[in-house]
């Protein structure tokens, strides 16, 4: 079974068995025609619960063979043009090529002598964000395993930057269609349920500031805290940007630490031509980051950034084994200080490839070609009588939903949208989100490939419109 490690002596084995599973994977990114199979719960099951895991195969080619039926196969693939669900971006060929050395050099970023030249590769990725953003000289950060846990990591150090002895104290504050990871990160550093403050969002669902300094006030006379006030800067939803510059100039008024969530609209960062839709972003106290959304690398690519870097020792624990206090005198750089992950991929990697082959503008137009596509199908949605659109694009999400002429019962209609997102994605032909707004159910398409184009927006809109209506010619027939 040595011969299956990785070394000086298994090195021509290494080579074939990965050129055969990337020839595999190129095979079939170049037949896919179409994001998905269409396949079921009860028909892909089975062929895996068949697999006996301690029975293997013995052979390479036999392997991949079985993961053709149990994975590959049906694998619903982000890079096809029609693919326009969640933020899953398609991915760049020179953040692959990291993600390939990365995985078998296999570096652990948690301290010096696990990666050396690793560390510093961070490090240099970390001050070339907080450069873009602006947070200034003293700022820093590390990268994490995505968004969830950098919002976590950001209200940790705001919870410990706080001002009082009493956790029942602590508020936090963010619009309501802020991400979930909000309140999850509540209840993880031990805040009371009431803890997360929920304010109102305007039409265009950004956070009212109007509402946010009423809360802040209420706060203030009842004697509680503002820990922290969070602004999204791309919300999942909607895309939608909240107002950052009003918002800063209200956690400085009330004391506040001011987290932006930028994991969506992190790309804006490299935009040549939009780049100002998130001024204001300097002035947080921290940020989130995911490189993965709108940098187009592979899961994960993520980081926390915090304008002081001080405040990120209240991250840091020592253990003699792995980084002990006299590091910190000797200058050894130990990312594991700054993180609360202890064993941790080099997953910065794959942005230092990008970036010194794409460079950051390559980047910034991928995405300033979905922002605009986004703005191209927010017209084609608004012109169409089919569909009511919900908010114009701030990145390059849409919200709709079909409104058919002759029904006017809104729970017909909430069942019609639902049937027609569920027949889509049962037929392959194309993959959509769906969310709700007012209590209603609406669909969601999340441009983040420059290879879709209008015409196939417009052909994902009839696709749907016709499962709509197929679905109502149905249901009428069933009532009568």
């Amino acid at each position: 079974m040595r011969s299956h490690l990785l070394n000086d002596t298994t090195a021509e084995l290494y080579r074939r068995s990965v050129t055969e599973g990337v020839e595999r994977v190129a095979a079939k990114l170049a037949t896919t025609d179409r994001p998905f199979t269409g396949v079921t719960v009860d028909a892909l099951s089975p062929r895996i619960d068949a697999i006996d895991l301690d029975q293997p195969l013995h052979d390479t080619t036999a392997v991949l063979d079985e993961l053709e039926d149990v994975y590959l196969r049906d694998a619903i693939y982000f890079h096809h043009p029609r693919y326009l669900a969640h933020l899953n971006c398609p991915v760049v060929i020179p953040a692959l090529l990291g993600e390939a050395v990365l995985s078998a050099v296999n570096s652990s970023l948690d301290t010096w002598d696990q990666s050396a030249g690793g560390t510093l590769i961070e490090r240099k990725l970390i001050d070339w964000t907080t450069r873009r953003i602006g947070l200034g000289p003293a700022a820093d950060g590390v990268f994490t395993s995505g968004g969830t846990q950098s919002n976590l990591q950001a209200l940790l150090l705001a919870r410990e930057e706080a001002k009082t002895d009493s956790l029942a104290k602590l508020r936090v504050f963010a619009s309501e269609v802020s991400h979930f990871s909000v309140q999850k990160s509540a209840k993880l550093l031990g805040l009371g349920q009431d803890a997360v403050v929920s304010i109102p969002v305007d039409h265009d669902k950004r956070l009212q500031t109007v509402a946010l300094a009423h809360e802040l006030e209420r706060c203030a006379e009842a004697g509680l805290v503002p820990m922290a006030v969070v602004a999204t800067a791309g919300t999942t939803d909607f895309g939608s940007i909240d107002p950052l510059p009003e918002m800063a100039e209200l956690c400085e008024q009330y004391g506040a630490w001011m987290h932006v969530d930028a994991a969506y609209g992190c790309g804006l960062l490299a935009s040549l031509k939009h780049r100002d839709r998130i001024d204001g972003i300097e002035r947080a106290d921290s940020v989130t980051v995911d490189y993965h959304k709108s940098f187009f690398q592979p899961v994960s690519s993520s980081a926390v950034l915090v304008r002081d870097a001080s405040t990120l020792r209240h991250a840091t624990y020592h253990a003699e084994y792995l980084n002990p206090r006299r590091m910190v005198t000797e200058r050894i750089p130990n990312q594991v200080d700054k993180s609360l992950q202890t064993t941790r991929r080099f997953d910065a990697l794959k942005l230092w490839m990008t970036l010194r082959v794409m460079g950051a503008d390559g980047v910034g137009r991928l995405f300033d070609e979905v922002c605009d596509l986004a703005a191209e199908g927010w017209r084609i949605l608004a012109a169409d009588p089919r569909f009511d659109v919900v908010v114009e694009p701030s990145l390059s999400t849409l919200v709709f939903r079909y409104v058919p002429a002759a029904v006017t019962d809104p729970a017909e209609i909430d069942r019609a949208n639902l049937h027609a997102r569920k027949a889509l994605f049962a037929s392959g032909d194309a993959v959509v989100a769906g969310t709700k707004v007012d209590g209603r159910h609406y669909l969601k398409f999340t441009l983040l490939n420059p290879e879709t184009t209008t015409a196939d927006i417009a052909a994902v809109l009839d696709l749907i419109a016709g499962h709509a209506e197929q679905y109502l010619g149905e249901s009428l027939d069933r009532a009568s």
